[in-house]
């Protein structure tokens, strides 16, 4: 059964853990919020010990079908875009080894004429001598062709519903195949099925009420440790940030919210992944690595090529979803566009002496490829 009829029902049939959760993110006085941190840290401890993974975005392609009103790389906006090669992406990635990175996410948009299985498929292969852990987030595939790119080397599949709320969702995806919301809501149970040991869903906080969609994600997360066992399983809590095509949050969520829910999502969830992007500001994230959060990203780029100036000479802009001749002069220093801004821009090397100085300590990496194949 697709997690859909549970979301379908949720307003009416909440399971038992879905309405503890709903307490826990609940307005909270100083002290019971205190409270909730204390014995989230104590899970956290328990868990996973005093260790925080790290890892780098690698952006792969922002050429995208899509229309999404909130996304830099949305297709009527007129942007500089760019889709690497295979060498390119590896000197991207080289640049993330010498920085200490094992661990990395590629990321793309969706269009299947430039990003789709054989060329993910060349992507990881071309990095697994160097990274023990490849990560895909890309739009959504079927499971034949996840499965390529797990036997090529990919070892975990992210994807964001972006919200819940199927209404806000038709409103917000006007154009292109990520209007089909079953489609990407059961994209994490494909990805299971072509064999991906870890498997990361998240929400796009701003879209809608934050308690709603939270109550939501915990539901889909309850159904995943049951339907997808064998994975590990992670969430990220991103906040919407500026972006091409000036895309103002409908919502929002404030720093003491986002540290409630990563409180109540360990609480309920013990064993449970909390991912934290350089979206948020340095001070925050300082903050929250004690509280429940188990991995974050360090030194991103979010635009192909961000890291070496990779695909540079192979720019070009379009408007409303074609190609036109760039508005700059040849020799220029130009990037792609980039998905979002980002507010920690502090180097790895940074985050690592942070973490350390907070007792924890910075993980590059924990896990490889040939454990799988004893």
């Amino acid at each position: 059964m697709s997690f859909a009829k549970t979301l379908d029902n949720l307003l009416l049939e909440k399971s038992a853990l879905a309405r503890r959760f709903e307490n826990l993110i609940a307005s909270k006085s100083d002290a019971e919020l205190e409270a909730m941190a204390q014995r989230s840290r104590a899970l956290t401890l328990q868990n996973f010990g005093r260790t925080m993974r790290l890892f780098a975005p690698l952006y792969l392609s922002n050429e995208c079908i899509n229309n999404c009103s909130y996304c830099g790389f949305s297709r009527d906006n007129p942007i500089l875009r760019v889709t690497l090669t295979a060498d390119q992406v590896t000197a991207e990635a080289r640049h993330l080894a010498q920085q200490g990175f094992r661990q990395v996410l590629l990321v793309a948009g969706e269009h299947p004429k430039f990003v789709n299985k054989n060329y993910l498929a060349d992507c990881v292969r071309v990095l697994t001598a160097d990274f023990s852990s490849i990560a895909i987030e890309v739009g959504p595939m079927v499971t034949d062709d996840y499965v390529s790119v797990v036997d090529a080397g990919a070892e975990a599949l992210v994807v964001y519903q972006e919200t819940y709320n199927r209404a806000v969702y038709s409103e917000m995806h006007t154009a292109g195949p990520k209007r089909d919301f079953n489609f990407r809501l059961d994209c994490v149970e494909r990805g299971y099925d072509a064999g991906f040991r870890r498997l990361g869903i998240g929400v796009l906080f701003g879209l809608s009420r934050w308690q709603e969609e939270a109550v939501a994600l915990a539901a889909h997360l309850e159904y995943l440790f049951k339907r997808c066992w064998q994975s590990q399983i992670s969430v990220s809590l991103p906040r919407l940030r500026p972006a091409a095509g000036g895309f103002r949050p409908l919502f929002s969520i404030a720093d003491r919210e986002l540290a409630q829910l990563v409180c109540a999502l360990r609480i309920t969830f013990p064993q449970l992944g909390i991912v934290l992007s350089t979206r948020e500001r340095a001070s925050l994230r300082d903050s929250l690595v004690s509280l429940g959060v188990t991995m974050m990203s360090a030194g991103s780029h979010t635009e192909p090529g961000g890291y070496t100036h990779q695909g540079a000479k192979d720019l070009h802009l379009t408007v409303r979803g074609k190609i036109v001749a760039p508005d700059f002069q040849d020799g220029e220093d130009q990037l792609a566009t980039g998905q979002f801004e980002i507010s920690d821009e502090r180097s790895p090397s940074e985050i690592a002496n942070v973490l350390r100085r907070r007792g924890l300590e910075p993980v590059w990496k924990d896990w490889d490829q040939a454990i799988s194949r004893r």
